[in-house]
């Protein structure tokens, strides 16, 4: 049983529902996400004018801008007439930091180790690096300290090539089931760790769309489908975004 592409870790959470995770995931991409990951990876653009900081958005779904939006134009047009650019945290960032230029490096139900693939390419020439990803990882049953592992490693690479570097949080998960709560707390704990011992900031997500009534959640009208923001979501993260 699987929802639409569009609903970015619904593939995990079926593997939750079923107890069946080594079905979920792993194994060679499809000829559509090799495509989406190669054009990803070799961004073509104008160089920086003076002022402009060219910001490396790194990430899965959250920072493509799932369900409503996403960085590739075949993606969107499968999406069709709902497609809506406000639906990605830096829509909002711009609107606050008109001197910022993402690029937008977000690929559905992308676990760490394959997001770390994709660095270099999304790097390059950039001014500041914001690594996002983690809720894959929790989706197929991998290992949470794995998935760390994966998120200081390319903290480490970032710094080295001369980048600022953010992490951020990973969001509560409405659909992910009573498993994956826990995880997701633990993996977080993980995360400011590895902020406070590299010295790069965390933005703290989780807490700004979690259900101060329904811990472990997120709030109905921050989340468009129990695994993505709304739009008023995306904006809330875009709040707790400051470059380091």
């Amino acid at each position: 049983m699987r929802r639409s592409r569009f609903t970015p870790v619904a593939f995990g959470t079926a593997c939750l529902l079923f107890a069946l995770p080594a079905g979920c995931g792993g194994g060679e991409p499809t000829p559509n996400e090799a495509r989406l990951g190669a054009e990803r990876t070799s961004p073509a653009e104008p160089p920086p004018s003076v002022g402009e900081t060219v910001v490396a958005a790194l990430g899965d779904s959250i920072t493509a801008g799932s369900p409503l939006w996403d960085p590739d134009p075949a993606v969107r047009a499968q999406i069709g007439p709902a497609a809506d650019p406000t639906s990605r945290y830096e829509y909002w960032v711009q609107r606050r930091m008109p001197e910022a230029r993402f690029r937008n490096c977000g690929v559905f139900g992308e676990r760490t180790d394959e997001i770390a693939i994709r660095l270099d390419g999304c790097a390059e020439g950039a001014d500041v690096l914001i690594v996002q990803g983690g809720i894959n990882d929790i989706a197929q049953m991998r290992r949470v300290r794995t998935a760390a592992r994966n998120l200081r490693a390319m903290v480490t690479r970032g710094k080295r090539q001369g980048l600022r570097v953010a992490l951020v949080e990973v969001l509560p998960w409405n659909n992910g089931g009573p498993a994956a709560a826990p995880r997701i707390r633990r993996l977080n704990k993980l995360i400011a760790d590895i902020g406070a011992d590299e010295g790069v900031p965390v933005f703290p997500w989780y807490g700004q769309l979690e259900d101060p009534q329904a811990p472990g959640s997120m709030k109905a009208e921050w989340t468009i489908d129990g695994d993505h923001p709304s739009v008023d979501g995306y904006r809330r993260l875009a709040d707790v975004v400051e470059f380091p």
